[in-house]
């Protein structure tokens, strides 16, 4: 079910799913109580209570949702996530970069995720991730870049790739056959280590992170159908799941 899973500090735990644990996007065209079952049992897994996963209607944009608001809807519209309390959160992805974060806070860890594509990641949403847990009192930040299409798979225009790099020069690519790619990747750490977050790479993760080149993983560029993996932070405090 899991890509890669660690706790990582003070009973924080980070994991990405592969594609063992099945879609777990509602808006791919899959049967929804399909989906829901996945969710079900990668929340089993997870050794959280069952509907206590927050996952996103992820549109591309910059917005960052409090996932300990109570009055939040129970499915935000962001593409970002914080909280204090350790709520288990998800960011969906198939190809583009899933980012989870963590920092010290006050009274114990904040964490957060955010979900990068070329649009997000070009408009600042890294950024507004970033600033967010930082209001909620978070130093020491630490982000885990989990898997997506790499620089040598991402194909795009040259000119999308000349506006791109204008906004991030990291992006800039070439692919493996040598035409304009993007490296989104690459911007996401730029952006993550300006904004004096560390880096902290998943340890002894099995096999290549790129989604298109690994087809364990989830990726819209090489299967539509494949349906979306999942970046994922929660506070650990019940059965883990199997690898």
């Amino acid at each position: 079910m899991f890509w890669w899973h660690e706790e990582v500090g003070q009973g924080v735990r980070v994991a990405f799913t592969h594609r063992g644990a099945g879609n777990l996007a509602l808006h791919t065209g899959d049967d929804p109580a399909a989906v829901r079952a996945r969710r079900a049992a990668l929340e089993q897994a997870m050794g959280v209570p069952g509907g206590s996963l927050l996952f996103l209607d992820q549109v591309h944009g910059t917005d960052v949702v409090d996932a300990d608001d109570p009055v939040r809807p129970a499915t935000p519209r962001a593409d970002a996530a914080v909280s204090v309390t350790g709520a288990p959160l998800a960011v969906m992805v198939a190809d583009c970069v899933p980012v989870v974060l963590v920092g010290e806070g006050p009274v114990g860890p904040v964490t957060g995720v955010a979900h990068a594509g070329r649009r997000g990641l070009l408009d600042g949403v890294l950024e507004r991730a970033v600033e967010r847990l930082r209001h909620r009192g978070a130093q020491d930040v630490t982000a885990w870049i989990g898997p997506s299409i790499c620089g040598a798979c991402y194909e795009v225009p040259e000119t999308m790739r000349e506006e791109s790099a204008r906004r991030i020069p990291a992006v800039a690519a070439t692919t493996s056959w040598g035409t304009p790619a993007l490296d989104l990747r690459a911007g996401a750490r730029e952006r993550l280590g300006s904004l004096g977050v560390a880096l902290a790479d998943p340890d002894g993760s099995p096999g290549p992170a790129c989604t298109h080149e690994n087809e364990r993983l989830s990726s819209h560029r090489r299967d539509p159908g494949s349906g979306r993996i999942v970046g994922l932070v929660w506070r650990a405090g019940g059965t883990e799941g199997d690898a």
